[in-house]
């Protein structure tokens, strides 16, 4: 008698298994285990299950996209309008030109600062010729370099003397709890509007609100209050037209509105231009905003978008700002600083924050801040920019309280050191700290 040996290979596990048997009338007979085959059922709920759960959970994921698609549709512009196709060259020599002249007019007052600003308007002229000839540098990377070069210019043109020892504690760091809360004085349907006092230190003191009635979208009077005690008893107030109708060239749009030395600063009707009116003289001044994006092109959103807040119109002790966005500039903000006399503007500087990831704006001692939605009751301060050192700063975090979840204007009051915001029809004001 012989013995043989078979050996069973198990293709599921890998496994080998030796099983012994006789030779009779030349053949091996063995007796095998068949329970190594069995059918691996444990192994197939395991994978149904996990079928089932991927069929369930599937929708959900494809539910997600659809949502994520449509919430970045209305960023789709960025591509179908060019907004971060590369700069011509012949854009770059402009800028080029622009500052040099800046330039040039700093030169009497910092010579040494002003030299060493044209050597590097020359090096960058070097290196757009290179451009020309090979394609040596990027062309966005060039523009960002001419930006830092341009805001670094601004702000030696712009600094006075005694700027730092009045505004020596620069950076704000608490916002009080509202302490004045009431509703607009025309209608609690009026949800865009601005409110304050005037914010020059030499003038008199007096309250005004300016709603829109238009659509929210455009206004034509101005309120005003020269007692608080009128202002929240809402009498004893004068009604002041800046326009004779809401479709006038010269009425409101938007509410980016402030007074400031009794003249109101604003957006002129359905213009990328500012317009001044003032109040004792009832005369109106305009300047045209190059390139500045309106009609919802650019407005605070965040959350959710503000409507006709494209350019929005601040004060300081030293000037009135207004603050608005570019295509050149990728829709990002540009902030420019306005002489409130001859309404012209003096200086611009351009940061990397883009417009629509913000909901309001103010000033205070040439540094802007910008806040942020948190949710229906609080907002917070998270990034500022600092005219002075051309430096941004994105690590603030201060918040503070509001009553409902839109803002339409937040303007700071260099007099009394107040925050003035226009809360979907209510107006709030708050004490700052620096």
């Amino acid at each position: 008698m012989f013995l043989c040996l078979l050996l069973l290979t198990v293709i599921a596990t890998g496994q080998a298994q030796k099983v012994p048997g006789q030779l009779k009338n030349d053949s091996c007979v063995c007796k095998i285990n068949s329970s190594i085959w069995t059918f691996p059922a444990a192994r197939f709920i395991e994978v149904t299950a996990q079928v089932l759960t991927q069929n369930v959970e599937l929708p959900k994921v494809k539910a997600n996209l659809k949502n994520i698609t449509a919430r970045l549709k209305r960023f789709e512009y960025l591509q179908t309008s060019g907004l971060y196709n590369a700069l011509h060259l012949r854009q770059l020599n402009q800028e080029l030109q622009i500052i040099q002249h800046a330039i040039s007019e700093t030169h009497m007052d910092n010579p040494k600062e002003a030299q060493h600003f044209l050597d590097e308007v020359s090096q960058a002229k070097h290196d757009v010729e290179k451009m020309y000839k090979d394609d040596t540098f990027n062309l966005e990377t060039m523009k960002k370099r001419l930006r830092n070069l341009n805001n670094r210019v601004q702000t030696s043109r712009t600094v006075p003397n005694d700027f730092r020892s009045s505004c020596h504690q620069r950076i704000i760091t608490n916002i009080s709890s509202p302490i004045v809360t009431k509703l607009n004085s025309f209608s609690k349907s009026y949800i865009s509007g601005a409110w304050g006092q005037d914010a020059s230190l030499t003038s008199n003191q007096i309250y005004w609100e300016h709603c829109l009635v238009s659509g929210n979208k455009h206004g034509n009077t101005i309120r005003f209050y020269k007692l608080y005690e009128d202002f929240m008893g809402n009498k004893n107030y004068k009604d002041e037209p800046i326009a004779p109708s809401y479709s006038d060239k010269n009425a409101v749009q938007g509410s980016g509105t402030i007074l400031y030395d009794n003249t109101v600063f604003y957006q002129c009707y359905s213009k990328a231009e500012i317009c001044s009116f003032n109040i004792t003289t009832k005369t109106t001044k305009r300047i045209n905003l190059d390139g500045a994006g309106i009609d919802n092109k650019f407005p605070f959103c965040y959350y959710s978008c503000r409507d006709w807040t494209d350019i929005d119109l601040e004060a300081d002790q030293d000037a009135v700002w207004v603050i608005y966005a570019t295509e050149e500039n990728h829709g990002n903000i540009v902030l420019s600083r306005l002489d409130p006399v001859e309404l012209n503007i003096t200086h611009t500087w351009k940061t990397h924050l883009f417009k629509r990831s913000v909901t309001s704006t103010f000033m205070v001692c040439g540094v802007l801040y910008a806040t942020r939605y948190v949710n229906t009751y609080k907002e917070e301060v998270f990034y500022a920019f600092d005219t002075v050192t051309g430096q941004e700063i994105n690590t603030l975090s201060v918040p503070f309280e509001k009553v409902a979840a839109g803002i339409a204007n937040l303007n700071y009051n260099p007099v009394d050191r107040k925050l003035y915001m226009y809360n979907d029809a209510y107006l709030l004001a708050y004490d700052t700290f620096f």
